[in-house]
């Protein structure tokens, strides 16, 4: 799974959680029809919302395996056949996890919507923005941590300067201990201690 793919489905994510506050009460208490679960079913396709989920029965059986050979060494063939036996029994659970992300989008959204969803996510533009999304959020991400940093440093250098310019002296605080803004923290609102 690339970063593009696990921030694409993060922003799905959000977008059906702040729609259900939203538009909730009323999205929950309409009937749902078939072919609003069709639509919901062709928008989570094209935006391949479910996609990494394919991994959890294999990555299950796989996990699986490792500890009971490593209880059972001498058992290895069996318990790899049996495991593998027993997986391909559960596949079928997957489509479980389809219904529910349907109900889930149609509660979320109405037909008309996720039919724009799927057209726009299946269009040229859309399979565009999710092959090259990946490395425009890298870039995006490492121009917003180094716009921070400048933030950080132009606002602790005119902060220095209009205090010098009030009491007479520079502040004990330099430029080096202003810790600058990440995208991972919020930034502090502690003040600074005196001097």
């Amino acid at each position: 799974m690339t970063i593009f793919t696990g921030l694409k489905r993060l922003g799905a994510g959000l977008i059906v959680a702040s729609s259900l506050v939203v538009a909730g009460h009323s999205a929950l208490a309409q009937e749902l029809s078939d072919a609003h679960l069709a639509a919901a079913r062709a928008a989570i396709s094209a935006l391949k919302s479910t996609d990494q989920f394919d991994i959890v029965i294999p990555a299950a059986a796989e996990q699986l395996k490792t500890e009971l050979i490593r209880s059972n060494a001498d058992l290895q063939e069996v318990i790899s056949a049996t495991i593998d036996e027993e997986a391909l029994k559960i596949v079928p659970r997957r489509a479980d996890l389809e219904k529910e992300a349907a109900q889930i989008y149609a509660k979320s959204f109405t037909q008309e919507e996720l039919t724009a969803i799927a057209d726009f996510y299946n269009s040229a533009p859309g399979q565009k923005l999710i092959d090259n999304g990946p490395l425009v959020t890298r870039e995006l991400i490492k121009s917003a941590e180094i716009w921070s940093s400048g933030i950080a440093r132009d606002l602790a250098q005119n902060v220095n300067a209009a205090l010098q310019a009030k009491i007479g002296a520079r502040p004990k605080v330099d430029d080096e201990t202003v810790p600058a803004p990440t995208t991972e923290t919020a930034p502090t609102t502690e003040a600074a201690p005196k001097p």
